[in-house]
């Protein structure tokens, strides 16, 4: 694991030497900023990273720049954590500062940001919680975002983060299957990126579907599906949990809304469909390739049939982030 921590951005530093190294890296900048830098680095949040034992070095760079694109828009102090699985050897932590300054919008509107990543063997666990806090903004909420961990139990070791974070955040098709339903110390703050990726595709399907009154909705519904392509399966889980809630919101019968998800593959589609099946003549099915960028709606749900085009995206990762910390 000690190779994705080599493999992040930033100058290695002792780990008590980590504010002093932000310090003089600060100071190398002001020379570049417009102004003091510390009138820039004014931050909003804390976001703990925890890259599991899953994650590749390539993985664990392209998380880096997630959240770095995500911190440019929400100024924020990044701790990433690096766990060693192959820890023989290893004594005691080693840290890495990272911060760049970048021009935003407007004129004059320069902003920083800085990440400080943590490699600890098993013997340094102890004193983890520790360590991080002193690399945390004070006074700032805490987001604590767990990639490819292996074991929702061994994870909920990690009680300080699980129980101080606002948002707990997880992608469903990245970790493993007990990890949604596994008992959190803070099941509320559990966000699924999953889920957030499929802002676009929940935003349109809703709007299509608000035309209609909720009990003609469900009225003569029952049962509904969802088909995903097997790259899809997290965001096909996620659709079917989302319309089970919507529909039971609408008045629908709990055997009526818990849903199945099958999965289908078509050629180069990536395919992801939601279907209502109804005792009588109503229908409803939503479907789209986000290969091609493109779906369409087909229905009849009390008026005169309706087939209708539409555009289908997910969020990128960033925006993602920020939806699923956020909202």
């Amino acid at each position: 694991m000690s190779a994705v921590f080599d493999a992040l951005s930033g100058v290695e530093v002792a780990p008590d030497a980590i504010t002093r190294g932000l310090a003089q890296l600060w100071a190398r900048e002001s020379s570049d900023v417009v102004g003091a830098v510390e009138d820039v680095r004014a931050t909003q949040l804390n976001l703990v990273l925890h890259l599991g034992f899953g994650t590749t070095p390539e993985d664990g760079c392209a998380q880096f720049e997630t959240a770095l694109h995500f911190a440019r828009r929400y100024p924020c102090r990044v701790v990433i954590l690096c766990p060693l699985r192959d820890d023989a050897g290893a004594k005691g932590l080693r840290a890495k500062i990272y911060g760049e300054c970048f021009l935003g919008r407007a004129k004059g509107d320069t902003r920083c940001v800085e990440f400080v990543a943590l490699s600890y063997p098993r013997a340094a666990r102890a004193y983890l919680e520790n360590a991080v806090s002193i690399c945390l903004s004070a006074d700032l909420p805490l987001y604590y975002w767990a990639h490819r961990f292996t074991f929702s139990s061994k994870l909920a070791d990690y009680q300080y983060l699980l129980r101080s974070s606002r948002r707990f955040i997880l992608d469903s098709a990245l970790v493993p299957q007990d990890a949604l339903t596994h008992p959190w110390p803070r099941p509320d703050a559990v966000r699924d990126l999953a889920m957030a990726r499929l802002l676009p595709i929940r935003q349109s399907i809703g709007q299509f579907l608000a035309a209609t009154a909720p009990a003609t909705l469900v009225a003569d519904l029952e049962s509904f599906s969802v088909e995903a392509h097997p790259a899809l399966h997290a965001e096909g889980e996620a659709l079917r949990r989302w319309a089970a809630e919507r529909l039971s919101a609408c008045g629908a019968s709990s055997e009526r809304v818990q849903g199945t998800v099958r999965l289908v593959e078509r050629g180069d589609e990536r395919g992801l469909a939601l279907e209502f099946c109804y005792r009588g003549a109503q229908r409803f099915r939503w479907q789209g390739d986000l290969h091609s960028g493109q779906g369409s709606f087909s229905a009849q749900l009390g008026g005169g049939d309706i087939t209708l085009p539409t555009m289908v995206s997910l969020l990128s990762p960033d925006v993602a982030l920020a939806e699923a910390m956020f909202f």
